[in-house]
């Protein structure tokens, strides 16, 4: 984190602030309600192309301990791909797109068995394209963009079997 502090600027204080004083509702505001069921449906959709599993979540301001942690966004990404489940699918192939609203960062974690087939700069050009999206205020578009770019890798490395169990919430989690 302190690379990504140097480059924005931005002093753990400023950081802790920053995140204490932006209230969930106001961070989250973002994401509407019709665009969470349309991703959560873009989602549904994705999964029936693939035996991947795609988890979204989406946090407004971090807890105060990971703040105190000073937490990248990439190791909290990691800690809620293990606490939502993401880690443990059946094929270890699942997804995980964590958008941080208020340090406004995207991440992109993959299982080992999708981490096997897929180099990380294909999901570094993801976020980069959300990145875009987002900036330009278009959430919805840049989530589901996303997904249908995950959708096509997945599809290429884990194409969908008669044995295909949906084994994470379609639906994004909002934090």
């Amino acid at each position: 984190m302190a690379a990504a502090l140097r480059e924005t600027g931005e002093t753990m204080l400023t950081r802790l602030l920053k995140h204490l004083s932006s209230p969930g509702w106001w961070a989250r505001r973002a994401f509407r309600a019709d665009d969470l069921a349309a991703i959560g449906a873009a989602v549904k959709a994705s999964e029936t192309r693939h035996r991947g599993e795609i988890r979204i979540a989406i946090e407004g301001p971090l807890p105060l301990r990971a703040l105190l942690r000073n937490d990248t966004c990439r190791a909290r990404a990691a800690a809620l791909f293990e606490s939502l489940g993401v880690a443990a699918t059946r094929e270890a192939n699942g997804i995980l797109v964590y958008v941080q609203l208020v340090d406004r960062q995207v991440e992109i974690l993959a299982d080992r068995g999708i981490a096997a087939h897929v180099e990380q700069s294909e999901w570094d050009a993801i976020c980069r394209q959300m990145d875009d999206a987002f900036a330009a205020g278009d959430y919805r578009l840049g989530m589901v963009n996303a997904i249908a770019r995950i959708t096509a890798l997945l599809a290429q490395h884990f194409p969908a079997s008669g044995d295909n169990p949906n084994e994470l919430d379609d639906a994004p989690t909002m934090l």
